[in-house]
């Protein structure tokens, strides 16, 4: 078996101290440009991989961060990870993923794993079924950077980047009625998660700022799911005054809405409008394509690389929690358009 190549073997055929490879490795503004240059170019001729324990032991830094999604199912969350890796590599940091299945219990075990790896920050999407908060405190007491992203939680006091739910629920119900539906509905997502909240606020803004009256039997409470959709519809489709269109909190919700009116011979758009939230990659190669509302995926992954890489760099210093809040995009498609 080959022997693992070291920092001393470097040294040792440049002709210089292993203090120098190990600074000129990590790029250490004293060494010189051609020194570093030359260990490079051996470390790269020797194959030598750096040892990243004993790296962290004597930095105090694993130069890892811990992500924890709700679901991998979703393209939603692997566009958000895509911009925290791309941020994560130009910056020396790799990634460890955690999926808690939307569940309480596997979300704490998530927790647990990245402190029992020493992460360096923990970026958190919560869980919708998450009702107990204390793991998240733990964190924070043991002054490990932590940051939210998505789904978030103000009464916590953790820092977070989210899109503005609100109005970006606003748009949606606000291009139904330019389109023409009077009758909006909304199936909602769990109301103790604040992005789900802020969208039926933003649902009812559109609505008042229109002069549409709200009604309450006009409001379905789902859990995020294809199913959701359909039952919601179902519930909907059954009222004596039924709506024309729906917005939905999500688009596997929005797709639910488009399966059960399709199966019911309703014509989306003309007869039924129907508005997601996201922008999933589905949505635009089903028929009829989905409106839906632009999260801006990637540049929230980034946005909170950037948060989580700053309260790293601030570890131990009094900082006050920050909310970064990005700005959505309405996206026209043909559910939502009438001919």
């Amino acid at each position: 078996m080959k022997n693992k190549i070291t920092i001393s073997d470097i040294a040792k055929e440049l002709g210089i101290a292993p203090a120098t490879v190990s600074r000129a490795l990590s790029n250490h503004p004293e060494i010189s440009a051609s020194t570093k240059k030359k260990v490079k170019a051996v470390a790269e001729r020797l194959d030598y991989m750096p040892n990243k324990i004993a790296s962290s032991l004597r930095s105090g830094k694993t130069k890892l961060i811990g992500v924890l999604i709700p679901t991998a199912e979703h393209l939603f969350f692997g566009s958000v990870i895509h911009g925290i890796s791309n941020l994560a590599s130009q910056h020396g940091y790799d990634v460890l993923i955690y999926q808690s299945n939307e569940s309480e219990v596997f979300e704490k075990k998530g927790i647990d794993t990245f402190i029992g790896a020493r992460v360096d920050g923990i970026l958190v999407s919560i869980s919708k079924n998450t009702t107990d908060f204390s793991h998240f405190k733990s964190v924070k007491e043991k002054n490990i950077p932590i940051a939210f992203f998505d789904r978030t939680n103000d009464d916590l006091e953790i820092s977070s980047v989210c899109i503005d739910d609100y109005l970006g629920a606003f748009m949606a119900t606000e291009s139904l009625i330019k389109s023409g539906y009077q009758r909006i509905a909304h199936i909602s997502g769990p109301q103790h998660i604040k992005a789900f909240s802020e969208r039926i606020r933003g649902y009812k803004a559109a609505l008042e700022q229109y002069n549409i009256p709200f009604e309450a039997n006009f409001i379905y409470n789902g859990d995020i799911s294809i199913e959701a959709g359909r039952k919601g519809t179902t519930y909907f489709l059954n009222l004596d005054n039924k709506p024309d269109a729906i917005f939905a909190v999500e688009d596997f919700t929005a797709l639910g809405v488009l399966k059960e009116v399709k199966e019911r011979d309703i014509q989306v758009p003309n007869e039924f409008g129907v508005i997601g939230f996201c922008n999933d990659l589905f949505g635009e190669h089903i028929t009829p394509s989905l409106s839906t509302i632009d999260q801006k995926t990637v540049q929230m992954g980034e946005e909170a690389f950037h948060l989580i890489y700053e309260l790293i760099s601030k570890k131990g210093e009094k900082t006050n929690h920050q909310k970064r809040i990005l700005t959505p995009t309405l996206i026209t498609r043909e559910s939502s358009k009438k001919n």
